[in-house]
């Protein structure tokens, strides 16, 4: 059986429940979705979809490089929006972030997401 790992940032976004930010195994790092969340403060950050988007990826990078990762290495997201409407703005701040080829992404609309953002992203990456 592949060897598990915990990776758990210092100065990274902490989990809001009883899960891992992220699981390092088998040369794949599996990023626990991310919302807006301030990580020196531990507080959400309201704002536009665009400003949430930007710290959201902030966050996705600092849990990538404790693993020894990348956005660099992403090879699939998954985006979930409170409002399709926000899509293209999503969509906008979110290709800022990636080269072509760009990952593989599902954009869902759900709901209701924790804490009542508007967005979050799940990743996995490949390990460094």
């Amino acid at each position: 059986m592949p060897e598990k790992k915990k990776i758990a940032p210092p100065r990274g976004p902490q989990a809001v429940g009883p899960y891992s930010p992220a699981i390092r195994t088998d040369g794949l790092i599996f990023v626990s979705g991310q919302v807006a969340i301030n990580p020196d403060s531990q507080e959400i950050e309201r704002g536009t979809i665009q400003q949430q988007v930007d710290r959201i990826m902030h966050n996705l990078s600092l849990i990538l490089e404790a693993a020894g990762s990348s956005l660099e290495r992403v090879v699939k997201a998954s985006v979930f929006l409170a409002d399709m409407n926000d899509f293209e703005a999503m969509n906008e701040t979110y290709g800022k972030y990636f080269k072509d080829p760009a990952p593989a992404r599902t954009t869902i609309e759900v709901s209701r997401l924790p804490k009542d953002v508007d967005v979050e992203i799940d990743v996995i990456a490949l390990a460094g």
